[in-house]
């Protein structure tokens, strides 16, 4: 039988997807422990994840390294210990940090998860960052920056965070040369012991997993102090900024970095689901205006993108893009053409439709494996958010009409409250 390109294969709407739900257990001493079983590979994730995000700094840069000292040394082990121990059990660590947390990620087999406790145990207890080894990242920590400080998408990026909310507050504050300098042993390690030692953190297990790995869970982590870690208690000012253009002059430089945005909010806001559609219309998907204007049309950039960032307390929009200098002005002023088309034409079923499926296509395809399904759970449970969230996904995104799309542009996107900054030249 032949096949006939000319006709497309039959299809069907997907209207709901079932999602397996994290189950909640407490430890003896009361740190939770979320457990998502599914897949049929005898493979798993641990993920154990503290309030030690950045915002918890108290000078700046003190979290960056907690995560990246973790690994360096503990009472016990040496750093090349510590990676040979990993290793023997075909282990994979990754510890990382964001503005809110920090975490310790480990993917494995399942049979040697009871093994791996011990060690994991000791990092998170009795690390004790030795000099030798926090000059060393100091030293890489310093270089990255220099290189990175090189590209205008960094520069831009990291301008832009800091317009929009304030170099104080803890989504605009970012790590520079002089927090690399000065930063010290014993402030990584005060925050060590605020946040983390002896704290109470949030486990996440996903994968396939028995009653045992449970067990070896509770007998390792649920016998330990696990006092509360260090609250904020600063209120860290409210500085909206709209309308505020910046341009950072960089002359050699033969493309300008373009960031537009502004504050927004996170998850739980009632327009959240709205304005997601309407953003994967404007900027969010290849399909988008964005795209079709700018890179198919008028061939200024390889690739532009809007997005909605959620944090747990806010959120922010940003359009970016890279171009050359002398299409950055032309640029700008068709991203707020697009925005003005939005604002006062309605846009059509056909668009919004494929859209739509794009956007459900994507979430679906998002679930393939108990990682990604555990991602999803961690964010409702992280964020505090209702647990149908994701299960309603669908229903929430098809519920979206033309007339919303209209309205949250109106609402959202003025072009006279974007922040702009262009890192390059005009």
């Amino acid at each position: 039988m032949i096949l006939d390109r000319t006709i497309a294969p039959p299809s069907r709407k997907v209207e709901h997807v079932n999602i397996p739900t994290a189950e909640k257990i407490n430890l003896d001493n009361n740190i939770p422990l979320y457990t998502i079983r599914a897949g049929e590979q005898p493979v798993m994730r641990l993920e154990l994840i503290f309030d030690a995000g950045s915002k918890f700094d108290a000078i700046g840069g003190e979290s960056l390294f907690v995560s990246k000292m973790l690994t360096e040394g503990t009472k016990n082990y040496k750093a090349a210990e510590i990676s040979e121990f990993f290793d023997q059990f075909g282990a994979f660590t990754e510890i990382t940090q964001s503005f809110e947390r920090l975490a310790i990620t480990v993917h494995g087999l399942t049979k040697h998860l009871t093994k791996l406790l011990p060690m994991l145990k000791e990092m998170i207890s009795e690390s004790i960052f030795p000099e030798a080894e926090f000059s060393m990242q100091r030293n890489i920590a310093s270089q990255t920056l220099k290189v990175n400080l090189e590209k205008t998408a960094f520069v831009a990026s990291q301008t832009f965070r800091e317009q929009i909310f304030g170099a104080n507050h803890p989504y605009g504050k970012s790590v520079n040369q002089a927090i690399i300098e000065n930063i010290i042993p014993e402030a990584v390690r005060e925050f060590y012991a605020k946040q983390i030692s002896g704290k109470s953190f949030t486990i996440f297990l996903s994968g396939n997993f028995g009653e045992e790995e449970i067990k070896a869970l509770n007998e390792s982590f649920g016998q330990i102090p696990a006092g509360s870690p260090e609250k904020l208690e600063e209120k860290f000012p409210e500085t909206p900024k709209v309308g505020e253009n910046l341009l950072v002059s960089r002359s050699e430089n033969l493309q300008s970095s373009i960031r537009v945005g502004r504050k927004l909010f996170n998850r739980s806001h009632p327009d959240f689901f709205k304005f997601i559609v309407t953003n994967t219309i404007f900027g969010g998907y290849f399909g988008s205006r964005l795209m079709k204007n700018i890179r198919e049309e008028k061939g200024f950039t390889y690739g532009i993108s809007s997005s909605l960032i959620p944090q747990k307390e806010g959120g922010y929009l940003i359009i970016g893009t890279d171009v050359k200098k002398e299409f950055t002005q032309q640029t700008i002023d068709e991203i707020h053409k697009e925005i003005v088309r939005l604002q006062t034409e309605q846009i059509s079923e056909n668009e919004l439709e494929t859209a739509k499926n794009y956007m459900i296509g994507s979430f679906v395809g998002s679930l393939n494996t108990p990682f990604e399904v555990a991602d999803r759970q961690k964010v409702v449970i992280l964020e505090n958010l209702p647990s149908d969230f994701y299960q309603n996904y669908i229903q929430q995104v098809n519920a979206v009409s033309a007339e919303d799309v209209m309205q949250i542009v109106n609402n959202y996107l003025k072009t006279e409250e974007l922040c702009e900054v262009v890192v390059g030249g005009k």
